[in-house]
């Protein structure tokens, strides 16, 4: 093993990865990014238009499974088709999920029921059912893997003014404590488990407070890195390939800020009228 992490070959040289949420935005460009440095994937996405765009780039080292996350049959259909594609299943990134601000999450005197459940189901029960087909598969075949779960900086640092979804707040915390859990009780079956919490991100999930003037201000203090600005889908791309590869064999249970300095930072409201 340490022979090949000293050597010339490309992190992720044979390694067969599984991407749940991989046709678009953060996803996506993880999985590009897997291809470059010498990997197959599966990507795992809803919408057909997306998909077949996924198909198109990723041609010979990738192939795109139109599923749905939040249904439990869909991460064992795409490790299945990793393992007869591929020959074999070595990591799975778990990037689905998503905003419930339109299903009814907010404020917690506004949240609905409704709204509360789409939202942990989405953000929270996905990574539940991903995580699982994948701890199952790695112990089937008695070898270790990889698992990275998609977190939030709004886990533990929120911005209460511009983005107050709590029901997605609290399906992000509760990711890092399932992972953490989990990891522990795998590691001795050399299963890592761990987690990646960026700040905002240019997605489509995104685009509300993108084209927000008022809140883009706000991002160039509360993401101060790299001049302020809200950050890419590649900016997460290093902590990923990191996560998948065997240079983070010694590494579990961890969460990874990719949040441009959120976390560290007082962020600077244009006024204090709430």
């Amino acid at each position: 093993m340490l022979e090949n992490l000293e050597s010339n070959q490309s992190p992720l040289a044979h390694k067969k990865i599984v991407i749940i949420g991989g046709t678009t935005g953060i996803g996506f460009s993880a999985a590009k990014a897997f291809i470059r440095q010498g990997a197959k994937v599966i990507c795992v996405g809803r919408n057909a238009v997306n998909n077949q765009r996924a198909a198109d780039e990723l041609a010979d080292s990738g192939v795109v499974l139109t599923g749905d996350a939040t249904l439990a049959d869909t991460a064992a259909e795409a490790i299945d088709l990793c393992i007869r594609n591929w020959g074999g299943f070595d990591g799975l990134y778990h990037v689905a999920g998503g905003s419930g601000r339109k299903a009814g999450d907010g404020p917690l005197h506004e949240i609905t029921l409704e709204g509360w459940q789409h939202t942990l189901n989405l953000n929270l029960t996905s990574v539940m059912l991903s995580n699982q087909a994948a701890v199952k598969a790695f112990l089937h075949a008695k070898r270790g893997g990889s698992i990275l779960n998609m977190g939030s900086v709004l886990a533990y640092s929120p911005a209460s003014r511009y983005f107050a979804t709590h029901a997605y707040a609290a399906a992000k915390a509760a990711i890092i404590g399932f992972s953490r859990s989990a990891a522990a009780y795998y590691s001795a079956h050399d299963i890592r488990i761990n987690v990646i919490a960026p700040g905002l991100v240019e997605t489509p999930m995104a685009q509300r407070a993108a084209g927000d003037a008022e809140i883009m201000h706000f991002i160039q203090t509360k993401q101060p890195l790299d001049g302020g600005r809200i950050a890419y889908p590649t900016d997460l791309d290093g902590a990923a390939c990191y996560f998948m590869s065997d240079f983070s064999r010694f590494t579990t249970g961890q969460v990874l800020s990719v949040d441009g300095g959120w976390a560290l930072s007082d962020g600077q409201l244009q006024s204090t009228d709430y």
